[in-house]
């Protein structure tokens, strides 16, 4: 499971994941405009829904290890889901005036880069079993 380069790929989705769960995106200055909130995930309950949506089809990823298409599915669906709070969170960027973004506002764009490479391995290795299965019945027909 570990040799395999998706693997990796997919930890380092999920470590973000965990860290963008618990962590802030933005500040903004309170409506009275005396004192900053800092705005967790957490306090928002739809942003909270999705990430646990994307937390969990990630870590499902990463244990069907042994099936491959499905572990290129599940890549590929939470790699989309991030790419949306992305888009989201550059949605919420240009429309909310005094909000500082944190750094971590761009996870959702790493997250779907790491996803889309951990898709693309898990293509690769399906090629390569497919191509070995061909070359296994080829010799077979071959001996009979």
């Amino acid at each position: 499971m570990w040799q395999r380069i998706q693997t990796l790929y997919l930890l380092i989705s999920a470590v973000l994941t965990a860290v963008l769960l618990f962590g802030t995106a933005y500040q903004a200055a309170d409506p009275d405009g005396l004192r900053t909130v800092t705005y967790f995930q957490l306090q928002k309950p739809y942003f909270a829904i999705l990430l646990c949506i994307l937390a969990f089809l990630i870590v499902l990823a990463l244990v069907v290890y042994k099936s491959r298409i499905l572990q290129l599915r599940l890549a590929v669906l939470s790699g989309f889901i991030a790419l949306g709070m992305q888009v989201w969170l550059a949605f919420m960027y240009f429309t909310f005036d005094g909000a500082v973004f944190k750094w971590t506002a761009v996870f959702p764009l790493v997250i779907f880069i790491c996803n889309m490479l951990a898709a693309r391995g898990c293509f690769q290795d399906q090629m390569m079993v497919e191509s070995a299965y061909r070359v296994r019945e080829r010799r077979k027909r071959k001996k009979k």
